[in-house]
């Protein structure tokens, strides 16, 4: 799978080779479909998994647009992290372990974006959740390519 991936996008890499190094390229490809895979996913999950209802929990309620950030989110993160790993930054040489270590605090990171950008633009915009969510997406991805290429999967390191 590892190889048709590649091999795919690489095919589709020609007509951008003068504008972008392959490695941003498949950042931005495998991230584009992760994303998007996200959004579906948080779409399906907040309209008909949990009906747009609040998820009571009896010690806490947790508003339908944050429960379906925190269901969706394990996904996207285990995908996220494969794409990245053995699609994007193949050239890195640190091991998976310190690899899946960084992404995690990545990760944390973004998540914490997450939280505070859907919350101020669902409950002080008063945005459609869907909405909130893809332009919470597009600054948190902004953010992880930062992090991903010059922390998380870096190259010259030895361990």
């Amino acid at each position: 799978m590892k190889t048709f991936i590649i091999w795919f996008l690489d095919w589709f890499y020609k007509p951008f080779s003068n504008y972008l190094s392959r490695q941003t390229f498949r950042y931005a490809a495998c991230g584009g479909a992760n994303t998007v895979f996200d959004i579906f996913l948080y779409f399906v999950t907040y309209n008909f998994i949990l009906e747009k209802q609040v998820v009571d929990l009896a010690v806490v309620a947790i508003s339908p647009h944050i429960a379906s950030f925190i269901f969706v989110f394990p996904v996207t993160f285990c995908t996220g992290f494969l794409l990245s790993k053995y699609i994007t930054f193949t050239e890195s040489n640190l091991q998976g372990r310190i690899q899946l270590l960084r992404y995690g605090i990545t990760v944390l990171g973004s998540i914490v974006l997450n939280y505070l950008l859907l919350k101020l633009f669902v409950e002080s915009f008063h945005w459609y959740p869907t909405v909130s969510k893809i332009a919470t997406t597009a600054i948190v991805v902004m953010y992880s390519y930062i992090c991903q290429k010059y922390f998380t999967f870096r190259v010259g390191v030895t361990k």
